[in-house]
């Protein structure tokens, strides 16, 4: 019998057909997308010196394990061996989808008889995340003659003696904090307040209120009815003492010497113009009772164990939208110093700093204006920034302004919604490097913590400020903030000095001689593409190759 095809059964027959090959297609391109690891090596007699070429296929991010305790993340690493002998080396090769093919060979090192870089400690963060300030041996040589970018370190030229680096202690922080369990968030604070852990050296805390509370309040509300306290006898740090107060003296507990910043977001609310949280200015005739709320407040945490060290008289006084906000003009600020402020302070034998402006680098001319007054210059000890507008570079007008007055760099976000690698390369570039370039004594991320729905928040304060950490009862996640800060905190400790060393653009770099004596280097890879650099400090250069977007930290003892 013969069977005839109709036209539309040839054309279901084909489209069938064409389905069963697209299919096929694409299982070929699945299997063809899967990492395939190899690579090969080059050993160097009586090194230890090991170059390895990567062969590997459709991969995208690499793991190589050594054999001798030691991780690379490197695409084609060079590693020393430092004792001669048989070694098992382990290439993973992950592609996006971060499924990976392993492979591995046998690496016969002779006798080492050379010197290595050993004293020379290398911290690590990658884009990937691959290594997170992450101690390794990988990468470093003796620096010799070469075409590398290099970093010329000398401490025979100093700048500014750094107070520390760290991040604001909001009250929404303090709060995720206290309500860890007592051993976790004990736990928790060694690893960010100890030597041992990244040893952050200065917080910022809010006087009163700040956006990142649950609500907004003042030291001094007053009861329905009532329109002024000019005794400021309803004077109460109460709600500091419900989380804020109790983490700071555990963290002082680990580390008395901690430098701590309070800022204002707002006078009470019945020393406005707008009677409201919200905006409005400081009524003159609030000033000399605004002055002793500052003069009560740093006596009241003194009463606590805590020390103020410094008080911004305003923070953001050019964002008034904000809930808790005031606006406060230059001259504004600058009369309330002169007459106010500053002879509170004298009169009450307190030694907190005076620090002017608070807000972004964008309005140098602020700052700079109160220094003029001769009558404010006398109570002030400098000026603080933040930047979400102007330049870094900025800053330095406001030095050379006045050279006698202290800069300092208290305020930058991480949005929820950016990436890793971008914010650890801006960051870096910009604040730990560009701020202190530009001769801040601290860099201050804000804030410290936040939880999974990143509250609480006043309504209207900031729904997209991601913490350094977050907290989920217990559990902690450690995210792009914490390494920004942990790459400078963890090995600058306060006292420490900044020295010379030479700008690229490519390497973005900043030195420091700490009072034990070491030499602290750190480099941001900002290139494009991974690449090997020399540092030249005297004691003993290196060469070392850095991922594309990769921050370095190295110490030499």
């Amino acid at each position: 019998m013969t069977t005839r095809i109709l036209k539309s059964d040839k054309r279901q027959v084909i489209w069938l057909l064409l389905c069963l090959f697209f299919m096929f297609q694409s299982c070929n391109d699945d299997d063809e997308a899967f990492p395939r690891a190899d690579f090969t090596f080059i050993s160097t007699d009586g090194t230890g010196e090991v170059n390895f070429t990567n062969l590997s296929e459709n991969a995208v991010n690499y793991t190589w394990d050594f054999g001798d305790n030691t991780i690379s993340t490197l695409v084609n690493p060079v590693h020393f061996y430092e004792e001669g002998g048989q070694y098992q080396v382990e290439l993973r090769a992950y592609n996006s989808a971060n499924d990976y093919d392993a492979t591995t060979l046998m690496v016969n090192v002779e006798d080492v008889d050379v010197d290595l870089p050993s004293t020379v400690d290398f911290y690590l963060t990658t884009p990937n995340r691959s290594s997170l300030l992450e101690l390794t041996t990988d990468g470093i040589l003796p620096m010799t003659n070469n075409s590398n970018s290099t970093i010329t370190v000398s401490d025979q030229t100093t700048y500014q003696e750094m107070d520390g680096f760290g991040f604001a202690l909001t009250g929404g922080s303090a709060f995720h904090l206290n309500s860890m369990g007592s051993s976790q968030r004990a736990d928790l604070l060694n690893e960010l307040f100890s030597p041992n852990g990244i040893g952050i050296s200065y917080l910022r805390v809010s006087v009163a209120a700040s956006d990142l509370n649950a609500e907004p309040f003042s030291y001094d509300d007053l009861p329905a009815g009532q329109t002024e306290d000019l005794n400021l006898d309803h004077f109460s740090i109460a709600k500091d003492e419900e989380n804020l107060i109790p983490v700071l003296q555990e963290i002082l507990a680990i580390n008395p010497d901690i430098k701590i910043l309070g800022s204002p977001w707002s006078a009470p609310s019945w020393m406005k113009t707008s009677n409201s949280t919200i905006g409005g200015s400081l009524k003159p005739e609030y000033y000399s009772v605004y002055a002793n709320y500052f003069v009560k407040y740093i006596q009241a945490y003194q009463a606590e164990g805590i020390t103020i060290d410094a008080l911004s008289v305003q923070n953001e006084p050019h964002h008034d939208s904000n809930n808790p906000s005031m606006r406060m003009e230059a001259n504004e600020m600058a009369t309330f110093v002169k007459n106010d402020l500053g002879p509170a302070f004298a009169s009450a034998n307190i030694q907190t700093k005076i620090i002017v402006w608070d807000h972004n680098a964008d309005n140098v001319n602020y700052p700079i204006s109160i220094f003029n007054d001769v009558a404010a210059n006398q109570y002030i000890d400098g000026s603080a920034f933040h930047l979400y507008a102007g330049s870094i570079n900025n800053l330095s007008q406001v030095h050379n302004s006045h050279p006698d007055k202290n800069l300092y760099f208290t305020e930058q976000w991480v949005s929820s919604t950016g990436n890793f690698g971008g914010d650890l390369a801006w960051h870096i570039k910009n604040l730990m490097v560009g701020a202190t370039r530009n001769w801040c004594k601290n860099v201050l991320q804000w804030n410290l913590t936040s939880n999974p729905q990143l509250e609480p928040h006043t309504p209207g304060g900031c729904t997209q400020c991601l913490g350094g950490l977050t907290i989920n009862g217990n559990s902690v996640a450690r995210n792009v903030g914490y390494y920004i800060i942990g790459h400078s905190s963890k090995f600058v400790p306060s006292g420490s000095v900044r020295i010379e060393s030479n700008t690229l653009s490519d390497f973005p770099n900043v030195a420091y001689k700490t009072p034990e004596g070491k030499i602290v280097v750190i480099v941001l890879n900002d290139s494009g593409a991974e690449n090997s650099i020399n540092i030249n400090v005297q004691s003993e250069p290196i060469t070392v190759t850095l991922p594309a977007g990769a921050a370095a930290t190295f110490v030499w003892d």
